[in-house]
């Protein structure tokens, strides 16, 4: 059938909350039966809009344009399936659209990029009780180093002029006993921009705070500690145009199903940021998913049905 190829997506993986989920109904909204689980329609609720809306296709056999499904996995921890999907099994799409978190009119056309960084910090183990001027403080070090980042406005919600982006320091692994100067630190953390040149920076300040912090720790003969920083991109940026076939294309399907269409971006990573660097250009919806990644989490299936609505326009709509 005519029309360009679309690729209809979600991801299959949850978060360690939702292991052992049993989903129940009450009324019109599901959730896990023990409360110390999450549901797990984050995207559980998004592989069944898409599976759905595949097997529909082969139990009607209406027209339809060239389609792909793709289910990716290891969203959670890094957007994995997505990062290295390889294109040429795709088809060619020119639209994708990728259900995941939210209101089923929610349209995710933009995505902050992430960098995530690991930093060790090696300073000298000595007693702490008798010689711990001999010493140097790894810990110390990490700890001037985040008060500096936090003094200095590098830490948490940044913002510089007209920039803005977010840094955190997430993971502090270091110590084994309390009378040890402690000689081990390892770190983990990240810095995340829609603006790449301003990713960099944050990541660069934060280098260089652990640097400073490194000169600042001396044990009694004169001796400094070293920090090492290693890091990867996560996920690139992206903004879509209005005007973007896929964005348009997904509003039409929206105001069909009978919702109004609400563009967004997000501070968060989705798997379209590794679509679109691919050269896909990839809107994310939405499918009823409430509270996600807590044990509160919940599925409305009123908003999920006008998701399979609108996955059904997407999939059978050839302009």
């Amino acid at each position: 059938h005519r029309g360009p190829r679309r690729l209809l997506m979600a991801h299959m993986d949850t978060v360690p909350v939702c292991v052992g989920s049993q989903p129940v109904r009450k009324k019109n909204i599901v959730r896990s039966a023990d409360p110390r689980t999450g549901l797990g329609a984050d995207d559980r609720a998004g592989v069944a809009v898409t599976l759905h809306t595949a097997l529909r296709l082969v139990r009607e056999q209406v027209p339809h344009p060239p389609l792909t499904f793709l289910w990716t996995v290891q969203e959670e921890i890094g957007l994995h399936g997505a990062r290295n999907v390889r294109k040429s099994m795709l088809g060619n799409p020119k639209l994708a659209f990728n259900w995941d978190g939210g209101a089923a009119n929610k349209m995710t056309i933009g995505a902050t990029g992430g960098y995530r960084l690991q930093i060790e910090i090696r300073g000298k183990a000595s007693h702490a009780g008798n010689a711990p001027e001999q010493g140097i403080s790894a810990i110390a070090i990490a700890s001037l180093a985040i008060a500096d980042l936090v003094h200095h406005g590098w830490h948490g919600d940044i913002h510089q002029g007209n920039q803005h982006g977010t840094s955190n320091i997430g993971v502090i692994q270091g110590g084994s006993a309390t009378n040890v100067v402690t000689d081990q630190v390892f770190i983990r953390a990240e810095a995340r921009s829609h603006d790449p040149q301003f990713r960099r920076k944050i990541v660069s300040e934060i280098e260089a705070a652990f640097a400073r912090a490194v000169g600042e720790i001396r044990s009694s003969t004169g001796e400094t500690g070293r920090v090492t920083c290693q890091g990867r991109l996560d996920y690139e940026s992206f903004r879509l145009a209005d005007h973007e076939p896929a964005v348009v294309a997904a509003a039409t399907a929206i105001r069909a199903a009978g919702a109004d269409p609400f563009p967004a971006i997000t501070n968060g990573g989705v798997d379209a940021n590794w679509m679109c660097v691919h050269g896909i250009p990839t809107v994310t919806l939405g499918c009823g998913q409430m509270h996600p990644h807590m044990v509160m989490e919940q599925l409305d299936l009123a908003q999920f049905q006008i998701a399979c609505d609108v996955a059904w326009r997407l999939a059978t709509d050839s302009q």
